[in-house]
């Protein structure tokens, strides 16, 4: 299949989820979902051995059958989230307010109220839609996400305005201009919301996750010390339906002394610390389905550049099985991950 015609495809099925999973009554949905999901669980395609793969290190303890049975909890939490929001855009305000309870919220809206700036980093954990939903539904607080841009070029429309549709700001991320327009808005008193849990870039940042090394976005750390907003891990889960759950976890401080490369590495690993606690609680709520830790990857061939998964599991697989989030979360994999050049640094 050529990549023209594959990206048309693409395009056409999320049309087509949003134009008719969201006339569906809730019953129906979930019940598509999970069909969805049981089929792209017994097919066992790349993405879901690679989501066997990454809970095999959440928990090292379980049997392989256990592990099993885990990855179809998690493609079933991952349809759920689907589901959801292809319906998200009808839900009235009434059904956001009742699907989402956050513990700890106080940490939030006394950053809110402050006016320092708050920077909300989340792993792909149960919905983050829906927590942006929530955020700017029961909490009339609007606030700035990135996306990654997609191809082609009318997924990403299709992204941003459903994005926008909810109350966000989107920003495509494009190099260092997307930091910029979030520092400004930091400084500004608002509130930046960013999926942090998985950078393969060169920026990246490098972390010990479960016992191993990875890499994660290097943005929230550099934001809060840019512009000395407060930076709150967000973690979520599912506890049943129709709920969501999610916890507001204490703010991770600016290091008193070390390099600026320092205390990002230190700011980094704490997110990354608050991340494995909120996944080894809820492994079955984590949307993993790419390579995430280092040693998953093939040794670099001479010449080449050291980066990013260029692997997309929606290219690799049926894409109306086993589909890949395009830009998920309020924040696409990697936003604002790469350190501002001096330009962005100077018109901040």
């Amino acid at each position: 299949m050529s990549t023209t015609v594959r990206e048309a495809l693409t395009d056409s099925l999320y049309g087509l989820g949003w134009a008719g999973v969201r006339r569906l009554p809730a019953p129906a949905a979930a019940a598509l979902g999970r069909r969805i999901a049981d089929a792209a669980w017994e097919r066992q395609g790349r993405g879901v051995r690679q989501l066997e793969a990454n809970l095999a290190r959440v928990v090292p303890e379980a049997s392989r059958e256990s592990v099993r049975q885990l990855s179809r909890d998690g493609m079933r939490s991952y349809l759920r989230y689907w589901m959801e929001s292809f319906r998200l855009p009808a839900w009235s305000e009434r059904d956001i307010r009742e699907s989402v309870h956050i513990h700890d919220l106080h940490r939030l809206t006394d950053g809110i109220a402050s006016d320092r700036g708050v920077i909300l980093a989340l792993p792909h954990l149960a919905n983050w839609d829906l927590a942006g939903a929530y955020v700017t539904t029961a909490l009339k607080t609007p606030f700035s996400t990135v996306v990654e841009r997609l191809k082609p070029e009318s997924l990403f429309d299709r992204f941003v305005a459903y994005r926008e549709g909810l109350g966000m700001e989107v920003l495509p991320h494009s190099g260092g201009s997307a930091f910029g327009t979030l520092a400004r808005r930091l400084r500004d008193g608002g509130l930046v919301c960013l999926v942090a849990d998985r950078d393969l870039s060169a920026s990246g940042v490098g972390v010990r996750f479960f016992g191993e090394r990875t890499r994660m976005p290097a943005g929230p750390a550099l934001l809060a010390q840019q512009t000395g907003a407060l930076l709150l891990p967000v973690t979520l889960w599912y506890e049943g339906a129709p709920r969501m759950e999610g916890r507001v976890h204490a703010p991770v401080e600016v290091p008193a002394e070390g390099t600026r490369a320092e205390r990002t590495a230190a700011m980094t690993q704490r997110v990354a610390d608050v991340f494995a606690e909120g996944i080894a609680e809820h492994p079955g709520d984590w949307h993993m389905l790419q390579r995430l830790w280092l040693s998953d990857f093939p040794p670099q061939r001479a010449g080449e550049r050291t980066g990013p998964d260029t692997e997309a599991v929606g290219a690799e697989t049926d894409a109306a099985a086993e589909p890949e989030a395009p830009g998920p979360g309020p924040a696409g994999p990697g936003a604002a991950s790469g350190r501002p050049a001096s330009g962005e640094e100077r018109e901040t």
